[in-house]
């Protein structure tokens, strides 16, 4: 996907003076820094003193330790999956290669190279995520669990090959400053978990193309950060990746001015991205995962260190858990609201490892768990190595944690309905996205979503793309990708790009009643559409599980689509405007009827692809098809829509 110039037209009528004046010394610097790059300054002594406390890999779980194991094998073997695509290939990679599309990214100066062009440099998630170098986090945690040299080998291999492959400034590995985070936080962890290895100086602090890397990284980190409407989730991985790296690697005569420039840059991104209630104002829930992940593994690189951290980070971070275990559904689900990419911060874990339940236990180990906090019995490897780094969070009366789950976070516009049987349901209340490209939004004003015992039932359909597939990507964050009301066709706020919308809907919430045994409700509208405002009403009522949906549009008529996305676990019989609901849960047969309203023309969808219809994302890169049920008409502002689903036993 390539960019026009009325896009580029779009994107700087976004920015403000001083973001467009920071851009285009940024556009300078990279003309500058075309010219062949300095050498890393000579560094004598380097040693490695940011090691794991004695007795901390004895407290790995033993199950979570064999989920670890078997993963590494399996990369041992060469086989790993990133986005859906599963590879063969990770024995000796091609940096560079995109088994998706088969392409090969083009070399040269980094800054030339155009990136979201698929047709010239492939998928460039595929390319980038195993150069991210978690999965040698991976293999490098196992050599620290089993002192099998094979593990420790296989990293120092493809370490060296990636940078003989990798020169700075060349190629597409050096193109984005959250890969470049991100990488180096891997190679803090990697040199933490090899630290038992006899080749483990040599492969860091005593090889000059390492220590060239690492400093070219940091080079690199300090001239180019995300600035103004794209200072989201990617400056704090900048931030938190330069902060370790010169804490972990401070050998350089600039490693002290980079660490205290990152972790002011840390401090006040962190608390710009999140809102006081803690949950991230991306609004997008896997972005708060990332976040708040970051943040742990700078904190820990700090305290292991012996850098003073400001008082404000500890407690975002405190606040960003409390969130998390607030939202979560009974099985430790969090929402499926915004985009979702799958990035994590630090992956030293198996597959098959909870990462919501490993967030809150090392929210538990970090911070203290609250009462009212689900338990987590899952167990996982990144909580004792952080827990063994980051000293204990010491209880400030200054500080108010919730005495309470708390049910509606005012400033995020999020609510959560509880009922009998696991029955939850998030409703939609707040801003579109963050900052004034809200990079990260979906077109989901009002939308809800309902499980059951952890079962999509009414579903967020997700994210599957970002680049490459522009239909895709439009409509997994369209209205009608949604559980919302869609009028005349079009989205409720304005696209201008495949992260930038030009025009938000405005979203507030008019009442909600959580506390109570019987019936907790709640309401809000938009004025996405103009000439229109869109009310819902959502009640949820215990004795009868019924969750009643009251939709009211003022202003002139005007057609509507009412959509109601089906989790895939979900089969659907519809007849007329009754959809009988049945799925399976442990082996138990469970059901549901859907009543939706008599005023609109309901269809069935599954799997369409022209236009894309009925479709679910687990995950980045992946769909499959699900059933959406569709309702047309008009609204006139005589009388509202009303939907009913009521849970049988």
């Amino acid at each position: 996907m390539t960019m026009s110039a009325g896009w580029y037209l779009r994107r700087l009528s976004r920015m403000g003076p001083r973001e467009v004046g920071g851009r285009a010394g940024d556009a300078v610097r990279r003309r500058r820094w075309r010219s062949a790059p300095p050498d890393c300054p000579s560094v004598t002594g380097a040693r490695f003193t940011a090691v794991l406390p004695a007795g901390t890999i004895a407290a790995v779980p033993p199950d979570a330790a064999k989920l670890l194991i078997a993963e590494a094998d399996r990369l041992m073997a060469g086989h790993a999956e990133f986005f859906g695509v599963d590879r063969d290939d990770l024995v000796d990679p091609d940096w560079c290669y995109d088994p998706k599309t088969g392409r090969r990214a083009p070399s040269g100066y980094a800054f030339d190279v155009p990136y979201r062009d698929e047709d010239v440099v492939g998928d460039i998630k595929q390319i980038w995520e195993p150069s991210r170098h978690q999965y040698l986090t991976v293999l490098a945690a196992a050599y620290a669990i089993t002192g099998n040299e094979r593990y420790a080998e296989r990293v120092a291999e493809h370490l060296r090959s990636w940078w003989a492959a990798n020169a700075p400034l060349h190629g597409v590995h050096w193109i984005s400053g959250i890969e470049l985070g991100i990488r180096l936080l891997s190679w803090v962890w990697i040199r933490r978990l090899l630290d038992g290895w006899p080749g483990a100086a040599g492969l860091f602090e005593d090889n000059p193309v390492a220590r060239n890397q690492i400093w070219h990284h940091q080079r690199w980190l300090a001239a180019f950060p995300s600035r103004g409407s794209s200072a989201n989730n990617h400056i704090i991985a900048e931030a938190a990746g330069q902060f370790a790296g010169a804490c972990a690697f401070g050998w350089f005569p600039a490693s002290e001015r980079w660490r205290a420039d990152a972790l002011r840059s840390l401090e006040r991104h962190l608390r710009s991205n999140t809102f006081e209630s803690g949950l991230n104002r991306e609004l997008a829930t896997e972005y708060h995962g990332l976040v708040l992940e970051l943040g742990l593994a700078a904190v820990a690189e700090a305290d292991a260190a012996g850098v003073p951290v400001p008082a404000s980070v500890r407690l975002v971070l405190l606040r960003m858990t409390d969130a998390l275990a607030a939202v979560v559904d009974n099985r430790l689900r969090p929402p499926r609201q915004g985009d979702a990419d799958d990035g994590h911060g630090l992956v030293v874990d198996g597959a098959g490892t909870d990462r919501w339940a490993s967030l809150l236990a090392t929210g538990d180990a970090a911070f203290g768990r609250l009462d009212w906090w689900p338990t987590v019995t899952g167990t996982d490897v990144r909580t004792p190595l952080l827990a063994a780094l980051i000293r204990p969070y010491a209880k400030d009366g200054a500080v108010t944690r919730p005495a309470n789950r708390p049910a509606h976070f005012a400033d995020a516009g999020l609510t959560i309905l509880r009922g009998p049987e696991e029955i939850w349901c998030r409703c939609d209340g707040g801003p579109h996205g963050f900052l004034s490209i809200a990079a990260h939004a979906h077109a989901d004003a009002l939308s809800v979503e309902v499980r059951h015992d952890g079962v999509d039932v009414l579903a967020d359909p997700g994210t599957f793309c970002y680049h490459g597939q522009p239909e895709w990507r439009q409509y997994f964050r369209s209205t009608l990708g949604h559980n919302t009301l869609e009028l005349d066709g079009g989205d409720q706020s304005v696209s201008g790009g495949p992260f930038l919308w030009t025009r938000h809907a405005r979203s507030r919430v008019l009442a909600t009643e959580t506390s109570g045994e019987g019936v907790a409700r709640w309401r809000g509208e938009h004025d996405g559409y103009p000439g229109s405002v869109h009310r819902r009403r959502v009640e949820l009522t215990a004795a009868s599980r019924e969750l009643k949906v009251v939709d009211e549009v003022s202003g002139p008529r005007r057609a509507v689509r009412l959509a109601f996305h089906l989790g895939p676990e979900i089969a659907a019989d519809l007849v007329g405007d009754r959809a009988m609901l049945t799925w399976t849960r442990d082996g138990e047969d469970r059901s549901a009827v859907l009543d939706l309203p008599g005023q609109l023309s309901w269809q069935a969808h599954r799997g369409e692809s022209d236009p894309p219809l009925g479709w679910y994302s687990a995950g980045f890169g992946r769909k499959e098809p699900t059933t959406t049920l569709v309702g047309n008409g008009f609204a006139d502002g005589a009388q509202g829509f009303t939907t009913v689903l009521r849970f049988r036993g």
